[in-house]
């Protein structure tokens, strides 16, 4: 692929935009058709508009449901589609208005969260009307978050469709509770980047043909792959209020070198996926009123928007940076990408000037982070390779929550640093001598990316485990091999202080399921290893086989199978079971070896039948 940041400009004229009424009605009863808030939103969505087009930048205009009973609006979207190719799409964010609370009678306004009866109400409703509007129907169509059948729906009943604003980053629990547990949008473990999603799910990329839902789907907003991860998301985004949201920026001189910094890395990101990068800034209206927003004055609001759109249009009369809709982008996107190219991200803290390394991986099978301050443990683990059919939305099992489950989630299921008694859910290793253990956790690191043929590969700085009579120089190198659905780690011994000596090496993982920080029921996960078996009733019970090369875990509630493998005849593997404290489970195996040798082991990933 010849190199390519492709970005996408997105605005929405959002005639209600979310918190402006209150700010724009100070005092006053809420009345969402009041006539300051249309004329202010009418006039940001025009200064974000032009302040595109002045850097020559493209747009696509996803148009709401309110936007669509504005003429002034309306108009606004067909001459810039005329003028400057702007792209006419479809949001199904900014349902909120006067036609739309009568004719449904709520004030809900997450597509996502409604039945599926009104979900398909609604779409029928909202397409029908643009369609009328403007004698098409959109291309491009999207929402904080779109679950599955909904998408489905639409690309049945509206083939035009073909990209889609699909999920927010990240946006869960951490989001949650720094919006004071008010902002009831649980979407975490999906991809950071473009893909193409399954039908069964969402956050799912599609394996093949079968599983294609038709559309490709872009994040809501390109976010910071380290400090969104660590804290809340809204913070640390490619959106300039996000950055003036988190008080990133000097308060005397109001700039923001931050969110160059951010754009910058993601165009970094084409080092480790053929050439190709790719960051997005969708932005509503409600962050540029009047009165100003998070603690900054309106001016700033806009001198940080017209310097972020200016950094864009500078790249791309350097031609760095290639903008496209997103109905081009999703062409582009079928052109040059495959089901199984994975998406990887070798992210470095821009933030906080530490010297923290993260490194993400996404395919159509797994969603994984090796974190390299943790000596390359995987502190974060989606098992896509279940395609778990999820529904969300009134009606279901899941009102609210979207989330993709984990197997391993350091934030959630805390990693290998607890608190107390217990274990947290992480995959790493432990190097053991003479009664002395030390876990590869607790050596921070750096890693270097490679590809050989279809697999990348991570090859991260050799370590020094000191014990009180041995030093042992190891290096841990870490491939995903595309379309293989697992993850192989191998430890190289490179030396030893005492050459003659034998160390053991275990190779663990803890692990449970959920999407909160909150236990699941683990009854029903089966442990096996060799012809040991344990049926999970929190008994804390353990087995080992000396020369089973596979502990294997089978967890029904999310239709997972995951196993730790060797291929070594003299490894002992075992099982492990928790108890009500640490609802988790171990798998592990491990062997003596020596130096200059390598112990080999991979971490698998199945649906379970």
């Amino acid at each position: 692929m010849k190199k390519t940041f492709a970005v996408n400009i997105i605005h929405r004229p959002e005639m209600v935009p979310e918190y402006a009424e209150k700010v724009t009605g100070h005092g006053k009863a809420e009345d969402i058709g009041r006539k300051a808030l249309l004329t202010e939103s009418l006039d940001i969505f025009r200064f974000q508009q032009e302040t595109a087009h002045k850097n020559g930048l493209k747009t696509t205009i996803q148009m709401t449901y309110a936007s669509l009973f504005n003429d002034e609006a309306v108009s606004i979207a067909k001459e810039d589609h005329e003028k400057y190719g702007d792209e006419i799409a479809l949001s199904l964010l900014g349902l909120p208005c006067k036609e739309f609370r009568e004719k449904y009678n709520t004030k809900d306004f997450c597509i996502w969260m409604f039945s599926m009866e009104d979900k398909k109400r609604i779409v029928d409703d909202v397409f029908g009307k643009f369609h009328d509007i403007f004698g098409f129907y959109p291309e491009s169509t999207g929402s904080y978050y779109m679950d599955a059948d909904l998408t489905n729906y639409i690309k049945e009943k509206y083939p035009s469709v073909k990209c889609a604003v699909a999920t927010c980053w990240e946006e869960g629990p951490k989001a949650y509770h720094t919006c004071n547990n008010s902002w009831y949008t649980l979407f975490d473990g999906g991809p950071w980047n473009p893909w193409i999603p399954s039908k069964q799910n969402t956050h799912a990329p599609a394996a093949n043909e079968e599983e294609d839902s038709g559309i490709v789907a872009i994040p809501h907003l390109s976010r910071d792959l380290l400090a969104c991860y660590d804290g809340n998301g809204s913070n640390f985004g490619t959106h300039p209020q996000n950055v003036l949201r988190g008080m990133i920026y000097d308060s005397k001189t109001w700039e923001f070198p931050y969110f160059y910094n951010l754009v910058d890395q993601y165009r970094h990101l084409a080092k480790f996926n053929n050439g190709y990068s790719y960051n997005m800034m969708f932005v509503g209206p409600g962050w540029l009123n009047k009165m100003g927003r998070w603690e900054a004055p309106y001016e700033l609001l806009k001198k940080s928007y017209e310097e972020g759109m200016a950094y864009y249009g500078d790249l791309k009369k350097e031609g760095q940076l290639v903008d496209m809709t997103m109905s081009e982008f999703a062409d582009f996107y079928r052109e040059n990408k495959t089901y199984t190219e994975p998406e990887c991200a070798l992210w470095k803290d821009i933030l906080y000037g530490s010297n923290k390394q993260l490194f993400w991986y996404c395919d159509p099978y797994m969603r994984a982070q090796v974190n390299m301050d943790q000596g390359g443990a995987i502190v974060d683990l989606r098992p896509y390779a279940a395609k778990l059919r999820w529904e969300v939305g009134i009606g279901t099992k899941h009102v609210q929550d979207a989330s993709y489950p984990f197997l391993i989630q350091e934030k959630y299921r805390a990693g290998y640093f607890t608190h107390y008694a217990g274990e947290g859910t992480i995959r790493s290793a432990k190097i053991c001598y003479e009664g002395e253990e030390v876990d590869l956790a607790l050596c921070r690191t750096h890693a270097t990316f490679s590809e050989e043929g279809k697999t990348r590969i991570l090859t991260l700085d050799p370590v020094d485990i000191e014990f009180y009579d041995l030093t042992v120089k190891l290096q841990t190198v870490i491939s995903f091999e595309e379309g293989a659905s697992n993850i192989k780690i191998e430890r190289h011994i490179l030396d030893m202080s005492k050459p003659d000596a034998k160390v053991t090496i275990n190779e663990y993982m803890v692990a449970c399921y959920g999407t909160t920080e909150y236990p699941e029921d683990m009854t029903g996960i089966v442990l096996t290893t060799g012809n040991e078996r344990i049926d999970y009733e929190y008994r804390c019970r353990e087995a080992g086989v000396k020369g089973s090369k596979e502990a294997k875990a089978v967890i029904p509630a999310i239709e997972t199978a995951v196993s730790v493998s060797t291929d070594r005849e003299d490894a002992y593997t075992y099982i492990r079971e928790g108890y009500a404290f640490s609802p988790m489970f171990t798998l592990g195996t491990q062997a003596e070896i020596g130096n200059k040798e390598v112990f080999t082991t991979w971490l698998k990933l199945a649906k379970a039948d």
